[in-house]
């Protein structure tokens, strides 16, 4: 298997991609294939750069057993040669990030990250960051599935 290079992006890269980020490592990292998969968030928007993922979002992901890693940051140009799949949170993320792609080869790198949810059958995965608790929970069982169903389709490649 190549080196597999997967971005997660949301808006403000503290609550939805990081939890993605860093629950994709700890299940890439059971499956013994850290060195085979690299992964690494980002946000559409830059405000929160440098701050830690949101505390309530480290929290539940936290009371799962995952270790909660990383500082936000904006998507870059760069991202796009750095990174073979890239998959947004939400549709405006989506349209976001197609928008700054430059060839028909970026864009088919960005992905919605719910194509790979198997037990869910939402569209997107919902911003929590102004809801309660059980908004973090749900963002966080939509991204344990959804990184569930990654691993299963690029282990089968």
């Amino acid at each position: 298997m190549k080196s597999t290079h997967v971005l997660f992006v949301c808006m403000g890269n503290i609550c939805r991609s990081p939890a993605g980020e860093n629950i994709f490592r700890h299940l890439v990292k059971e499956a013994g294939l850290s060195k085979e998969i690299i992964c690494d968030s980002a946000g559409t928007l830059g405000y929160h750069t440098g701050n830690n993922p949101d505390t309530r979002m480290s929290r539940t992901i936290r009371k799962r057993d995952y270790d909660v890693t990383g500082y936000a940051r904006q998507f870059s140009l760069h991202d796009f040669e750095a990174f073979d799949l890239i998959l947004t949170m939400d549709d405006e993320n989506y349209a976001n990030i197609i928008a700054l792609a430059k060839s028909e080869e970026q864009k088919a790198r960005v992905h919605r990250f719910t194509d790979y949810c198997t037990e869910h059958d939402h569209r997107e995965v919902p911003d929590p960051y102004y809801g309660g608790d059980g908004g973090f929970e749900l963002v966080a069982d939509l991204i344990e599935d959804g990184t569930r169903g990654l691993l299963n389709h690029l282990t089968k490649k």
